[in-house]
């Protein structure tokens, strides 16, 4: 589990095939609280990772094809900058919203403009995703956490990204075109998912005495 707070942005080397998988090479800077353990999972653009191996520089982690296939992870060019961000701990401050590394799919940039001090950056996601992309909620875009600040049409939305977040994170680099990681708020889903789901039987007399409750 993360908050969707970027720690570090490292650098994708890429990612190679290996043993009938893939694995992902990424460069960082060393981590004020210790290296990282082979085990351990570690969100690079929001995804939600494995460490097979960790050297003084960097580390790396095993792919599954179903990663590659629904997130944007494998149209990373060797040498771009990847958000990094270790697991959370019970201990730690929830400055964004809870993120599960779980990518839902993709989003495609459409624009990105100045508005004022910010940049406003508008994306598309399909109708399915659409749904749980509210107004004032909170998305993930390649692992960072974001309020929703507009939503203009189905499918679209909108967000402000503020000039340290720009800093701060590989959303500086996105352009119309480009598709980031999308990770809808696991709430909305949790809700939906029990609002669809049939209703319970009600608790009557009956019920319990069929059941050896009542008399």
């Amino acid at each position: 589990m993360f908050t969707g707070l970027v720690q570090q942005v490292g650098r994708w080397l890429g990612a190679e095939r290996r043993g009938g998988g893939a694995v992902a090479r990424i460069a960082c800077a060393p981590w004020p609280d210790g290296p990282f353990a082979p085990g351990e999972s570690v969100a690079v653009q929001g995804c939600c990772l494995t460490v097979v191996a960790a050297t003084a520089d960097g580390f790396e982690a095993d792919l599954l094809d179903e990663t590659l296939r629904v997130t944007a992870l494998g149209a990373l060019r060797p040498g771009a900058a990847a958000n990094l961000e270790r697991a959370l701990r019970p201990s730690d401050r929830l400055g964004g919203h809870i993120v599960q590394g779980h990518v839902d799919a993709t989003a495609e940039v459409v624009s990105v403009e100045p508005a004022g001090r910010d940049v406003r950056m508008r994306l598309a996601c399909a109708g399915a995703e659409a749904r749980y992309v509210v107004y004032k909620g909170s998305v993930a875009l390649d692992g960072v956490s974001l309020t929703v600040s507009a939503v203009p049409a189905p499918g679209l939305f909108e967000v402000n990204l503020i000039p340290t977040t720009l800093a701060a994170t590989s959303l500086s680099e996105r352009r119309p075109g480009d598709r980031v990681n999308l990770e809808t708020d696991v709430l909305g889903r949790y809700v939906d998912a029990l609002l669809a789901a049939p209703a319970a039987k009600p608790v009557t007399m009956d019920l319990l005495r069929r059941a050896g409750f009542a008399e």
